[in-house]
């Protein structure tokens, strides 16, 4: 499979505009409040019916400071004792969803995300994973994709040796840029050696894969001061790396109103990062997954790629495609059958539905079958630059070009710019659309139109 990308400036130019990230379709905009614990109980037991392993995911929210450019949901607090009642809740909130999932579903795929996971102590920690452990089928021979995101300067070789004895085996690093003035800009001051010594703990106790996070467009950055950092961390050849494009939204994100927006570099300047990442990253032997996602040849998600068996979901490109996905903890999104539902966002009503013995779902959406065909035509796309129209008439009983005609159509513009190459039998996209696979996916997604101007630009 050819996995590379090229880098056109003018249709970059063309086609940048705002779109959803596609981690779910439909997006998680149309998850809704008629949806809640009786709705999601219904879904667990059709979801055990139909049987097949499980992923989780964990939302542990607390960060000891804030970074301005933050757009997840955390809680800024020095207070290590605020983390307290939230795991007490969180427990009980594993064994209330535990009780309904079928146990002999094997958890093949865990992930604790943030917020910062290592602001909780070792014992803390330890509670929450032996939590996990009595009320979901966890591995037991280090076989499954046990992940956890990491802040270096919560971390040290301690810490690194404590996770990987509870059972984790892949890491992700926040870094975002080394350069002294962007890290001043966005209140994020972290050292090289403080990064690398956590990176190079995690390969020395045995994680399989290390991932660091930057991202670009933040304050002050040029081309020059970026690519100093980029080659910093090559020099250290981690599997993966995650570069995603700054969206500046302090209407929605409160914190990004510290970021003095003058300070912001130019969309030109952007794209000159853009195009110096991917041919440093390509230079270096490695491929683009999408998505801002790269890694190397011979890391299992360029693996599952090439075999076509990757996914996307909510934590980002995945190799369990099989899995339904259990979100635990406040602002927490699950997969579980054909729907989405998301946790209450606030610790108060966190608190008040697990007190009440309720699950604290609050919203969610229920899929219907152009809502699953188009998410099979959105997956097969982002994940895998290709779609073949057999494929998808075969599971939904469509003929393809009757039931997409319009957006069939409407793909022809993009097949002149030289985004895709299509025929009667299947769409490709073409090393120049890969960057803009948004762009492409878009043309399929029905609640786009009244939505669009609450999404992230692509570039």
């Amino acid at each position: 499979m050819d996995q590379s990308i090229k880098f056109d400036l003018d249709l970059i130019n063309r086609y940048d505009k705002s779109g959803p990230r596609y981690t779910s379709y439909p997006t998680a905009l149309e998850l809704h409040e008629g949806f809640g614990d009786a709705e999601y109980r219904q879904h667990i037991a059709k979801s055990n019916a139909a049987g097949g392993p499980l992923s989780l995911y964990f939302h542990i929210p607390f960060c000891d400071t804030v970074c301005f450019y933050c757009a997840c949901n955390k809680i800024v607090t020095k207070n290590r004792a605020h983390s307290a009642p939230y795991l007490d809740n969180l427990c009980q909130e594993i064994a209330m969803q535990g009780a309904l999932f079928d146990k002999r579903r094997k958890v093949n795929q865990l992930h604790w995300g943030g917020g910062t996971p290592t602001f909780l102590s070792y014992e803390q920690m330890q509670r929450l994973m032996d939590t996990t452990r009595e009320h979901f089928n966890l591995h037991t021979d280090d076989s499954g994709e046990y992940s956890i995101e990491v802040d270096p300067r919560e971390t040290n070789d301690k810490t690194i040796a404590q996770l990987r004895e509870l059972g984790f085996n892949r890491i992700s690093l926040g870094l975002q840029d080394f350069d002294p003035d962007v890290q001043k800009a966005v209140n994020r001051l972290q050292s090289k050696e403080q990064t690398f010594a956590v990176l190079e703990a995690a390969r020395k106790e045995g994680f399989r894969s290390t991932n660091i996070d930057l991202i670009y467009g933040l304050p002050l950055q040029t081309e020059q001061t970026f690519a100093k950092t980029l080659d910093q961390v090559l020099d250290y050849a981690p599997d993966r790396f995650s570069i995603f494009n700054y969206a500046h939204m302090p209407s929605r994100f409160k914190t990004q109103r510290q970021i003095n927006e003058t300070d912001l570099p130019t969309p030109a300047v952007k794209l000159e990062i853009l195009q110096m990442v991917g041919k440093k990253l390509s230079d270096a032997g490695y491929v683009y997954i999408g998505m801002d996602h790269f890694a190397k040849p011979d890391d299992e998600l360029a693996v599952a790629q090439r075999q076509g068996k990757l996914y996307r979901n909510f934590q980002g490109y995945s190799t369990h495609s099989d899995c339904d996905l259990v979100g635990l903890g406040i602002t927490s999104i699950g997969r579980v059958g054909d729907a989405y539902m998301q946790n209450y966002k606030e610790l108060d009503q966190y608190d008040e539905a697990i007190c009440a013995g309720r699950l604290p779902v609050f919203r969610g959406v229920d899929l219907d079958e152009d809502d699953k065909l188009r998410r099979a035509v959105i997956t097969q796309l982002i994940c895998h630059f290709d779609l073949t129209f057999s494929k998808i008439e075969r599971e939904f009983n469509i003929v393809f070009s009757d039931y997409f005609g319009p957006e069939l159509e409407n793909l022809k513009i993009m097949r002149d710019d030289g985004l895709l190459s299509m025929n009667a039998n299947s769409i490709k996209v073409q090393p120049a659309g890969r960057l803009l696979i948004r762009n492409i996916c878009m043309v399929f997604d029905k609640y786009l139109a009244q939505k669009q101007q609450q999404f992230s630009r692509v570039i």
